[in-house]
């Protein structure tokens, strides 16, 4: 690998099967963390409020890094489309649209930013942009889905969290690749 990704034109059918994988795992992600918040209480840690789609939608951030790796910024926006679309369907109106403006804007910034640091690491722009992207999706999704900002500490928290995982989750992947490849 040249350190740039391929684009989803010369990148051959695995890596459009991976990346149809991907999508589906995202679209899931994004409809669990909205049915979640929609179904089930709120968990408390210590004294932080956290929504109980939180870590489904810290998932979402990873997802979408390995998605426009695979799939390109034309298959990162149908997913999220596709997402939105199930979300309405299946949550809250106050849940769905909450999320389709958190996430439109969040995932934007998440994009742009793992475009720029992409070129010099994978997993530091998964960090970066998940980082900018945990953020402003707290920040208007709590107060949008909830009326209050209570919550926004403990949805960065387990949003935060969710980023630990799974770039931990990447860079095993990556060690055993290279377990492999020797």
């Amino acid at each position: 690998m040249t350190g740039l990704p391929r684009s989803p034109a010369t990148a051959g059918h695995g890596l459009v099967w991976a990346g149809l994988a991907v999508s589906a795992a995202y679209v899931g992600s994004v409809v669990m963390a909205n049915w979640a918040s929609t179904h089930w209480a709120a968990l408390l840690v210590g004294s932080l409020i956290v929504p109980a789609g939180t870590l489904w939608a810290g998932v979402t951030l990873t997802l979408r890094d390995l998605l426009h790796e695979a799939l390109g910024a034309s298959g990162v926006v149908a997913a999220i489309v596709v997402g939105a679309w199930l979300s309405w369907s299946l949550a809250t109106p106050q849940i769905a649209v909450a999320s389709i403006a958190a996430f439109a804007v969040s995932e934007c910034a998440d994009s742009v930013i793992y475009g720029r640091i992409r070129v010099r690491s994978r997993l530091g722009a998964v960090v970066g942009s998940n980082v900018v992207g945990l953020v402003s999706d707290s920040v208007l999704f709590v107060p949008l889905a909830f009326g209050s900002f209570a919550a926004v500490p403990g949805q960065i928290l387990g949003k935060t969290v969710a980023t630990v995982l799974t770039v931990a989750a990447l860079l095993l992947a990556k060690t055993a690749r290279r377990a492999v490849s020797r």
